[in-house]
């Protein structure tokens, strides 16, 4: 009886983290995922000849997605009656997302949930994006470092006094930074984020890459 109340109890926090098909529109605030390219075109993008890698590209801080979420949990492949968005429009997304295919995937999966049309959910996540200020230094760099995530929260906390330290996170995947999360109200003002968000990367020699 105890191992199958554990196997429900964990059945029942894996749907409360992940609810899929929930209704559009309905949630409690935002996600804003900054992705640093030189990581992802290390693990995936490079493998994929994506043109976010080539060597002109000049990548650094694109946008994941923005991403409704719940206090607990996320909705994602909410059903909506708007009309997908045009090849045009996700290709004029490139500049900040590094390429059509993601503004289409982030569309499909977060998009639907926002309650907005995919012309409002572009303008919304360009907006949102535009609200924070990418530190720079990382640009300066030419060549990798191993530095603690800690510090690049602490840059952008230092380059945005609006945030506090529970308003962002930093995630790292295979030893490497890979994202800077921040929560924000519907209305694209910081705010604290919900537990499950707040996971941030331990990790005092996490390998950062540079543009290339």
């Amino acid at each position: 009886m105890r191992v199958l109340v554990l196997a429900l109890a964990a059945a029942l926090a894996a749907s409360a983290a992940w609810a899929k098909g929930e209704r559009s529109g309905e949630f409690d605030y935002y996600v804003l995922s900054l992705s640093w390219s030189p990581t992802w075109c290390a693990l995936e993008g490079d493998a994929r000849r994506s043109p976010q890698c080539e060597d002109d590209a000049d990548f650094g801080w694109v946008m994941h997605g923005l991403w409704p979420q719940y206090d607990r949990g996320w909705p994602s492949y909410c059903p909506t009656t708007e009309r997908n968005p045009s090849r045009a429009m996700t290709r004029d997304m490139a500049d900040i997302m590094g390429t059509p295919g993601l503004a289409w995937h982030q569309w499909n999966k977060h998009g639907v949930c926002s309650g907005l049309s995919a012309t409002d959910y572009y303008a919304v996540s360009r907006e949102a994006y535009g609200t924070i200020n990418r530190p720079e230094i990382f640009r300066q760099l030419d060549k990798a470092i191993k530095l603690p995530a800690a510090v690049v929260e602490e840059a952008f906390l230092k380059a945005n006094p609006q945030l506090d330290p529970d308003m962002i996170t930093i995630t790292c995947k295979q030893g490497r930074i890979q994202e800077a999360r921040i929560c924000l109200s519907r209305s694209l003002e910081p705010v604290t984020c919900g537990r499950d968000v707040v996971r941030d990367c331990t990790a005092t020699d996490a390998l950062f890459a540079p543009i290339r």
